[in-house]
């Protein structure tokens, strides 16, 4: 884990090239079927619910951008990312913002797990992932993101 939680505004920026090696281990292309082994997703999620929102963004961005476009993957990365923003700015005192970002991330995960997909896409189910995403719009920070393999 790093060493501190960056929060903009009130504290310094982890050194440029902090996490290149864990976004290194992102496989060229994000698929749910490799998700366990994808050390990036893994890692970022990890980040995420442990509260380093700042650093899951950081990472979790090389696996958005290596999942195919307007794929599945793609969308739940997506959300997750904006989970993360979420937090932070609750954590930066920008209520309004969170609640603005938790809509998004709703949407995102929907698109996610469209009518009938409810499971199993890069370890998430569509029931927690809609839970994370309504705690987010109520300031609820008792779980971030339940995954279903160990992180």
């Amino acid at each position: 884990m790093p060493d501190y939680r960056h929060i903009p505004g009130r504290n310094d920026r982890p050194a440029d090239g902090t996490f290149d090696a864990v976004k290194a281990r992102a496989p060229a292309v994000t698929s749910s079927a490799t998700a366990a082994e994808n050390m990036a997703w893994r890692y970022g999620v990890r980040l995420l619910n442990e509260g380093y929102f700042w650093e899951a963004h950081e990472v979790l961005e090389q696996v958005w951008l290596n999942a195919p476009p307007n794929s599945r993957e793609r969308r739940l990365v997506q959300a997750v990312i904006q989970l993360a923003n979420g937090w932070l700015k609750e954590e930066m005192g920008q209520p309004r913002a969170r609640l603005r970002i938790a809509e998004l991330c709703r949407v995102a995960f929907e698109e996610a797990f469209p009518e009938g997909r409810g499971t199993g896409l890069m370890g998430l189910e569509k029931d927690g992932a809609l839970r994370a995403a309504a705690n987010l719009a109520n300031g609820n920070a008792s779980v971030f993101l339940e995954i279903e393999y160990e992180l």
